[in-house]
């Protein structure tokens, strides 16, 4: 099975298990979503993940963050789609939610949050929003 946005599968997927209230949700592996799930696990978005690579597709596993049973991310939004793409300058980045969430951008520099790339001035694709 082949999907045209793999990135959006692993968004709603998330949100469909926080919905029911999952402990853990599985998806696909890539390194791009990897790297989400790191800046979601450093930003505090979520307690852990891991790649499980014993079959012969590997498979990423999110353990999810609740507090006093509500889910920590309350939203988790595509922003940059497959037919359209969105782009912004270091300069132009968007504050979400007034700085108490975050966008992750692919930069040239690697995925990191928009705070990271205003840092090191540099722009990029926005992949979604989190707060």
């Amino acid at each position: 099975m082949s999907l045209s946005d793999p990135i959006g599968d692993m968004i709603a997927r998330i949100k469909n298990a926080q919905i029911r209230n999952h402990k853990k949700v599985e998806l696909p592996s890539s390194n791009f979503k990897a790297k989400i799930a790191e800046i979601l696990k450093i930003e505090g978005f979520i307690i852990d993940y891991s790649i499980n690579s014993e079959t012969s597709k590997s498979v990423l596993k999110i353990d999810l963050k609740y507090h006093s049973g509500n889910p920590v991310i309350s939203t988790i939004e595509r922003v940059s789609k497959p037919g359209r793409r969105i782009f912004s300058s270091a300069e132009s980045l968007p504050k979400i939610n007034n700085g108490l969430g975050i966008a992750i951008i692919s930069t040239p520099k690697g995925v990191m949050t928009d705070i990271d790339a205003r840092k090191q001035k540099v722009g990029g694709e926005i992949i979604c929003k989190v707060f």
